[in-house]
């Protein structure tokens, strides 16, 4: 990687953790129940879609980030196994929780699909 691509993927990084930082200070200064990633990415996403779209930079670097996303479970699993007691003690709760949202998730990605597709004429019966 040369340097000019280094510093393409460093502002592109930049950028993205300027809309994390963003959305972070707005939760916090108005005591927001939402996450500042989250909001952070609203922001992202509205700047985004008011300039048509990313930049061929940033594009890259998010296809980087994702082919090496599985990396940044490696904090989550290592807290997993540091509260591995706590996962025992409260299994049918956390058990409960994930059957729950995953089918609400379902239900909800349906209810959407179904939604935003067109609607399709039945099909003609032939004789």
């Amino acid at each position: 990687m040369s340097l000019f691509e280094t510093f393409i993927m460093l502002s592109a990084l930049t950028q993205l953790l300027v809309f994390q930082l963003v959305g972070e200070v707005v939760a916090r200064w108005l005591a927001l129940p939402v996450p500042g990633p989250v909001l952070g990415m609203l922001f992202l996403f509205v700047a985004l879609a008011l300039r048509g779209g990313p930049g061929q930079e940033l594009q890259a670097t998010s296809q980087n980030l994702l082919q090496h996303l599985s990396l940044l479970f490696v904090p989550a699993g290592a807290g997993i196994m540091v509260h591995l007691h706590r996962v025992a003690d409260e299994w049918l709760p956390l058990l409960l929780s994930l059957l729950i949202s995953t089918a609400a998730t379902l239900v909800v990605t349906a209810l959407v699909m179904k939604l935003l597709m067109p609607a399709r004429a039945a099909p003609e019966e032939t004789p």
